[in-house]
């Protein structure tokens, strides 16, 4: 990774006991959590047409209390500077602007091949993990969108900015450490999609975390994940039920 980052912490004892309070629910139990509520969402699909906005509104609130948190932190300890969790203009961006304008590129392509296999009832290459996910009818499509700049917003600023903040600040972690470490936990969080899905959340993961370290900002990152994620979950084509199963 190449680290333009500078992340120099001091937390506060009330914020340190927050920090390794949500440090230790996103790693040991939200995954495990997802993974029960991924679950109980496909049982519950086909009969429940309400089923996938009730997960959003649930996991739309649980991603911005974790955003209500990480602000306690910052206010409870005058030693963390909002720079140091990522909130800041992003440099160097001659360094970075290929490789957004790249996969911006790629996610307009993902997005139109998997429309026409979709048209043509062939399976979309990824989909089968995160099937239940996708929106069926016009209210899944805009809570879908709403879920997506949540997960882009919350979970840039709570797995990068913090996690990293922590490791450096606390663990007494270099920042790529630090961020490696971070990246662990975010791709533990999207436990529900399986090991094959969480190769794929890896290698974007580890894509946000470059762009992060190398802008020392979060808005680059947040901007593509939000990207990311509207693509999967609000433009996504609905899954063919008798085909989707089949889907690499």
């Amino acid at each position: 990774m190449s680290v333009s980052a500078s992340v120099s912490t001091s937390f506060s004892t009330p914020g340190l006991l927050l920090t390794v309070a949500l440090t230790a629910y996103l790693a040991f139990v939200a995954p495990w959590l997802g993974k029960h509520q991924y679950d109980r969402l496909a049982r519950r699909r086909d009969h429940d047409p309400r089923a996938l906005v009730h997960a959003y509104r649930l996991w739309i609130a649980e991603e911005w209390v974790w955003v209500a948190v990480t602000a306690l932190i910052l206010v409870l300890s005058p030693g963390l500077g909002p720079a140091d969790l990522g909130f800041a203009m992003p440099g160097h961006l001659d360094q970075v602007a290929p490789a957004v304008a790249g996969m911006t590129g790629a996610i307009v392509i993902g997005a139109l091949v998997a429309h026409r296999l979709a048209r043509s009832g062939r399976a979309v290459p990824g989909q089968a993990a995160v099937a239940e996910l996708m929106p069926r009818t016009s209210a899944e499509r805009w809570h879908g969108l709403a879920m997506a700049v949540t997960a882009g917003v919350c979970e840039e600023i709570v797995y990068r900015g913090l996690l990293i903040a922590f490791g450096v600040g606390v663990l007494g972690l270099s920042t790529t450490a630090a961020a490696a470490l971070a990246l662990v936990v975010f791709v533990a969080g999207h436990f529900y999609q399986g090991w094959k899905g969480m190769a794929v959340v890896a290698l974007l993961g580890f894509w946000l975390t470059n762009v992060y370290l190398s802008t020392g900002s979060l808005l680059l990152p947040i901007l593509v994940h939000i990207v990311i994620d509207v693509r999967g979950l609000a433009c996504a084509p609905a899954p063919d039920r008798t085909t989707v199963g089949h889907a690499v």
